[in-house]
């Protein structure tokens, strides 16, 4: 991975971490440095950034000190992303509820608009990226 790009999607691992920015602004910032897509494993406190080349970089991520749940709460995925959304919550808290909800990592899609958490046992809950089709 080119050093432009991998300082790019370490500064977003840690603004994220940090809650010192919105998503969006984020998500714009890893568009326009070609990442494709992420994966956040929160279990194992990483984040993977892919390019459409086939190149990725992993990030290790601040720990969140939250058992997931056994079973994926659609419902809790959800809420947790609309406080989120509404900036009510900054990510730190937002990957506790999730895990709390039993989700343990997620991909978001930058080409595709969308993200995909997922439970132990494989449930997904899939969240199109606001004003996405």
């Amino acid at each position: 991975m080119e050093a432009n790009v991998e300082r790019t999607v370490v500064e977003f691992s840690r603004a994220s971490d940090e809650g010192a920015a919105p998503f969006v602004e984020l998500i714009q910032r890893l568009f326009a440095a070609g990442v494709e897509r992420y994966h956040a494993d929160l279990v194992r406190s990483e984040k993977t950034y892919y390019l459409p080349n086939g190149d990725s970089h992993v990030v290790k991520v601040a720990p969140i000190d939250v058992p997931a749940a056994k079973e994926l709460s659609a419902a809790g995925v959800e809420a947790a992303i609309r406080s989120s959304q509404a900036g009510q919550i900054r990510y730190k808290e937002f990957c506790e509820r999730v895990l709390a909800a039993g989700c343990v990592g997620y991909v978001v899609s930058l080409a595709g608009r969308r993200a995909v958490y997922y439970g132990r046992t494989g449930e997904t809950f899939v969240e199109p990226f606001p004003g996405a089709k």
